[in-house]
């Protein structure tokens, strides 16, 4: 038996409190979700991150009740970009892990993402096994009681410092951002911390826009839907250059020192365009070399 599609190109989203992203559901979710991924007699593991908005106090303790009825065990790390949460399934060893967000959209939306243990988005297969098993009832899947999982909290940030410091090893380590004047829009969203704290480390000088959430202005008038803020500000201020990212941080745009903006598009093109280079040369050398 199979439902109604659940899960659309990016996890589960909707209007928050309206079907399909209530409590009910994602407590469904987490049962069917824990069911899927608990192989063996072992302890499982999901780890669970969000971004700013109100609805995930909701959200969040629902998932959690259902990992746990199921016998999974819970780590919860607050706000942090959806990439920490791919690489936070992997660096914890969790069988799963969980992002609430709807990344760009208004405050009153939110989402539900689901990555595997290598750190993947699931599969189109996994996703309709998950519905099929929602669709079948959930209570035959609950967990007898000595089977009951445990819920913990990454406190002091770890989770979120874990992730910066995983974000400063992708920068190579001969080089530093120091005399830069960075403008950085985090949206009011799940990269309000982190994103101003990498750009520090690395020695840059960051002008803050949209760090001061409030539940309700996530994504509001801000970040990369409203590049113009950046441009306003790198123009005022001097800066070097400017970074605007969405809510949940996985979305770039950003601006050169007179306000010209450089949508993802372009940035992409110009990171394959050095891939591409970078390659030429591999293969080159190989050739001249006598390695390939």
């Amino acid at each position: 038996m199979t439902t109604n599609r659940l899960f659309g190109t990016d996890g589960v989203r909707g209007t928050a409190n309206r079907d399909p992203m209530t409590a009910e559901m994602a407590l469904k979710l987490g049962m069917a979700a824990g069911h899927k991924f608990t192989r063996g007699d072992h302890r499982h593991t999901v780890v669970i991150g969000k971004d700013t908005r109100l609805s995930g106090y909701m959200l969040e303790p629902a998932l959690t009740a259902g990992f746990i009825s199921v016998g999974m065990d819970v780590v919860l790390v607050g706000p942090i970009p959806t990439p920490g949460i791919a690489m936070l399934t992997r660096s914890l060893r969790c069988d799963i892990g969980v992002m609430l967000s709807a990344s760009h959209n208004p405050f009153e939306d939110n989402g539900i993402k689901l990555f595997g243990p290598d750190g993947f988005k699931l599969s189109d297969a996994i996703e309709s096994d998950i519905e099929s098993l929602i669709a079948g009832g959930t209570e035959h899947l609950r967990a007898e009681p000595n089977r009951l999982g445990r819920a913990q909290r990454l406190d002091n940030g770890t989770g979120a410092v874990r992730y910066i410091e995983f974000v400063k090893n992708t920068f190579p380590r001969s080089l530093r951002l120091n005399g830069l004047k960075v403008v950085l829009d985090c949206a009011h969203g799940a990269a309000y911390k982190v994103a101003p704290a990498v750009l520090w480390e690395l020695g840059a000088e960051v002008i803050p826009v949209g760090v001061s959430p409030d539940g309700f202005n996530i994504n509001k008038d801000c970040g990369s839907l409203y590049p113009n803020v950046i441009a306003a500000k790198v123009r005022e201020s001097g800066a070097d250059f400017g970074m605007a990212l969405d809510g949940d941080a996985d979305r770039i745009v950003v601006c050169d020192e007179q306000g010209k903006i450089i949508d993802g598009d372009q940035i992409l093109a110009a990171i394959a365009r050095r891939v591409a280079k970078k390659w030429r040369i591999i293969w080159f050398r190989c050739r001249v070399y006598g390695h390939g």
